[in-house]
């Protein structure tokens, strides 16, 4: 069930969409607090992400544009005011769609379905990541940086694999372990810093893999 994340200071608004969405095979959470959302999208990032411009403390632009620091995670915005304005600074900062309040529960579903649907297409079920300046054709099992193939190991494409699938998402060493179990048999001999090391050096100059200290390591883009 695709998790919705919604940041919006009304808290009554929650309730009724969560009850309606599950209609919907759509699971809703949300944070009143802008800092409590970006605090849950690093944490446990959701599949779409509802995000309202009149926020307390850092406004939706603010908020959109850290989220685009580091993932791609579609985001709708919501406004009361639906200014033509409001839309076009929100789509410039990388919001996928807008939807002035008040709103009708129906078409924000069938918005978000769209979207689910257009990522689903673009999604590693079709062979594909792509991020600028890296490819990653998963049926091919190839990585291109700046249009130059790279060569990975089994293991090391697969742990860019891991990572690169949720962006932001922080892997503890454990979870990696766990997730690569039965690649190579040396696995449990050699340690994730090494193969982490390993495949960093290889995507050089960019620098996607970062270390989440006291979690283990993410996925950022863009890479600095």
């Amino acid at each position: 069930m695709p998790t919705i994340l919604l940041i919006d200071d009304d808290e009554e608004l929650a309730r009724p969409l969560r009850t309606y969405f599950d209609q919907f095979g759509l699971a809703l959470v949300n944070e009143v607090h802008p800092r409590d959302g970006l605090r849950r999208i690093e944490a446990d990032p959701p599949d779409l992400v509802i995000l309202d411009i009149m926020l307390p403390d850092m406004d939706g632009f603010e908020v959109c544009r850290r989220i685009r620091q580091h993932s791609q995670l579609p985001i709708i915005m919501l406004t009361a005011r639906g200014e033509v304005m409001d839309r076009v600074v929100g789509l410039e900062l990388g919001a996928d769609d807008y939807l002035p309040k008040p709103f009708e529960p129906r078409e924000l579903v069938a918005r978000i379905n769209n979207i689910l649907k257009r990522a689903r297409v673009d999604s590693p079920s079709h062979g594909l990541l792509r991020f600028e300046n890296l490819d990653i054709d998963l049926d091919r099992q190839q990585v291109r940086v700046a249009g130059d193939d790279v060569t990975l190991t089994s293991m090391e494409f697969r742990l860019l694999k891991l990572l690169a699938e949720k962006p932001g998402k922080p892997f503890s060493r454990d979870e990696i372990l766990n997730a690569l179990k039965g690649v190579e048999a040396d696995l449990f001999t050699r340690s994730v810093d090494i193969q982490i090391s390993r495949l960093r050096h290889k995507l050089k100059p960019l620098d996607p893999i970062k270390t989440v200290w006291g979690a283990g390591y993410s996925f950022v883009w863009p890479a600095g």
